[in-house]
């Protein structure tokens, strides 16, 4: 096992989830905005782990957990909010006012479909999207992490070996 397999396997698990979920978008499963906010610190990990094939060093490899821990940190965030454990934001949850509406207003098909992050829109074994994203973003944190071991290693190895 080696650096750059695991940051291979890490950043290319988080390109895995991007596609899965654009998959899940071109179905019909239009994304709330918390779930669009889970993508993003996979695009920052796919983009640290070309980076990190690149250039050596421990630091990179650091980041990529930190991107994968941050999409796993919000998907417990969404998945809390899902499960009614805790209010999320009301932009996408429901939790504004009507007042000020019109009959019409609240009638009408026109414009952007919301999709609201309280309602699970696909599970599979009882776990919605964004705790998968959980599960899966935390063993991807675990590849960082293995892959920022081994760069401390071949450090220390590079250091012995000048001395």
């Amino acid at each position: 096992m080696t650096r750059n397999l695991m940051i291979l396997l890490s950043a290319g698990g988080s390109a895995a989830l991007l596609a899965g979920a654009f998959l899940f978008q071109a179905l019909g499963y239009p994304p709330c905005a918390m779930c669009l906010w889970q993508r993003w610190p996979h695009a920052a990990a796919i983009l640290i782990g070309v980076l990190a094939l690149r250039f050596p060093g421990r630091v990179l490899p650091l980041l990529g957990a930190l991107a994968a821990a941050t999409t796993a940190a919000i998907g417990v965030f969404h998945t809390g909010v899902e499960r009614d454990w805790w209010e999320g934001p009301s932009s996408c949850t429901g939790g504004s006012s009507l007042e000020g509406l019109t009959g019409a207003d609240l009638l009408s098909v026109a414009g952007p479909r919301v999709v609201m992050c309280d309602q699970v829109s696909w599970e599979l074994f009882s776990l919605s999207m964004a705790s998968w994203n959980v599960i899966l973003s935390l063993v991807l944190m675990i590849g960082w992490i293995i892959a920022f071991r081994l760069s401390a290693a071949s450090t220390t190895k590079g250091s012995s070996r000048i001395a």
